[in-house]
């Protein structure tokens, strides 16, 4: 079998030397041009995908090959795009947990860029050098059911040495078949995570997946290394300061252990927490850029200059931020319990409820409390100065209202403020001796619009 080493050597002889790497910003421009609006994300299911890739590979015109590589357990069919005539073949798989489909919006992106731009000279290269094989949505029953595990319970990424589920044995024998020299494997994380002690948003977090307990080092972890070098030298130029280090401990039971132990080294991109009304959009616009770049480093031979340093030098992940933070409050809890002064630490959700009286089925950011106290150690993606106001559960109250508390000593709500509770949250400015006039509502939920 042809060594890594050598296989990069032949790819890098044949890239084109004419053609630049592409810059950060001309593929975002690129991304702007040709992003689609595939609707909020948590809705992207197996049926919403379904048309897009008939329309992907259709508009492709031959250049982009689909095939049915198996069955979920519940009998949805899982595809396998193909694009690229070089040496090099890349896989990349998203969506093994159903509920995390940032990714996925991104390679649909990728695909149409690659088909509408298939005579430029970057994506030209990228055609020449590199063989791309693409599993855009591994789990559709979680993606059904907007949920991490599959229809058996199981989390398909601790399946790899049982092989218990539909999915992970498709995966493992199309990598098998296939003996990819890269593997891109592409997840979200929790909105909680923070990039190490820096107070920042891990917007993006990088492995570059070990396959043993020693983190031996071969020359495909070195390439995982070095792509992930680049991906943080591209992706500061957005997020300075938010791309962060995933744990590099081995875990046996892993498909990204695994498929590293067996032959494929593994880059693992886990999507995380941003601020702004458009984080969603944004953070597909990320992954996009991401991969793209490092795609065009190994096609151009740009990864073999990366320094690993510039990874292995990556804040670890932490999980010490919250969605809001409120600072400085008196809180009343609605117990009936003297106000006291502290801070509320809310964390947030992707959820999906589904079709009722208000609608078809919807994607909401859903809060709940997190903690309270004193929480003066926390970073948040939105910090409120509380100060001067009084906290309280809202009674349906609107930003603006005057409402009347005599006492909230004694004041009681059907939903009280506690650790775990989820439930609109009112700050509200005394104008009188027990009247208020509402200063801001924190809604439990709000409504996930489209990309």
């Amino acid at each position: 079998m042809i060594s890594l080493l050598l296989l990069l050597s032949l790819v890098f002889a044949q890239a084109p030397a004419t053609v630049q790497p592409s810059s950060p910003s001309t593929l975002s421009q690129a991304w702007d041009a040709e992003h689609r609006d595939y609707g909020p994300t948590p809705l992207l299911d197996h049926a919403a995908l379904q048309p897009w890739l008939a329309a992907t590979v259709k508009e492709s015109g031959g250049l982009i090959t689909i095939e049915e590589i198996g069955r979920s357990l519940e009998g949805r069919p899982i595809s396998h795009l193909t694009l690229g005539r070089g040496p090099f073949h890349v896989l990349l798989w998203s969506q093994m947990h159903g509920d995390e489909a940032t990714a996925t919006s991104a390679l649909l992106d990728i695909l149409h860029y690659v088909s509408r731009r298939r005579s430029s000279p970057e994506v030209q290269r990228l055609l020449d050098s590199l063989t791309l094989h693409i599993v855009p949505m591994l789990n559709p029953d979680g993606a059904q059911r907007f949920q991490r595990r599959n229809a058996q319970g199981i989390d398909i990424n601790r399946d790899a040495l049982l092989l218990q589920t539909p999915e992970g044995r498709i995966l493992k024998e199309l990598r098998d078949r296939l003996n990819p020299s890269l593997g891109f494997n592409l997840h979200n994380q929790n909105w909680r995570t923070s990039a190490g002690s820096s107070r920042k948003p891990a917007s993006i977090s990088l492995l570059a997946v070990a396959f043993d307990e020693a983190r031996t080092e071969t020359p495909g972890r070195v390439l995982a290394k070095k792509a992930c070098a680049v991906i943080r030298g591209t992706l500061e130029a957005f997020v300075p300061g938010q791309v962060a280090r995933y744990d590099d401990e081995f875990e046996v039971r892993a498909f990204g252990d695994n498929v590293t132990k067996w032959g494929t080294p593994v880059v693992l991109i886990e999507t995380g927490p941003l601020a702004g009304a458009q984080a969603d959009r944004e953070l597909v616009r990320l992954n996009f850029v991401a991969i793209l770049a490092a795609l065009d480093a190994i096609a151009s031979g740009g990864v073999h200059q990366a320094d690993p340093v510039a990874y292995e030098s990556l804040p670890m992940n932490a999980s010490d931020l919250f969605t809001v933070l409120v600072k400085g409050a008196t809180i009343a809890t609605g117990t009936a319990i003297p106000p006291f002064l502290g801070d509320v630490g809310l964390t947030s959700s992707r959820v999906v409820r589904g079709a009722d009286a208000r609608g078809p089925r919807r994607a909401v950011q859903a809060l709940r409390i997190e903690d309270l106290g004193d929480l003066r150690v926390f970073a948040a993606l939105e910090t409120i100065d509380a100060a001067g106001l009084v906290l309280a559960p809202s009674q349906g109250w609107n930003a603006g209202d005057t409402v009347t508390v005599p006492d909230w000593a004694a004041f009681r709500s059907e939903r009280a403020i506690a650790p775990g509770s989820a439930l609109d949250l009112a700050l509200l400015k005394e104008t009188g001796k027990g009247t208020y006039r509402v200063d801001r509502v924190i809604p439990s939920e709000t409504a996930l619009g489209v990309r």
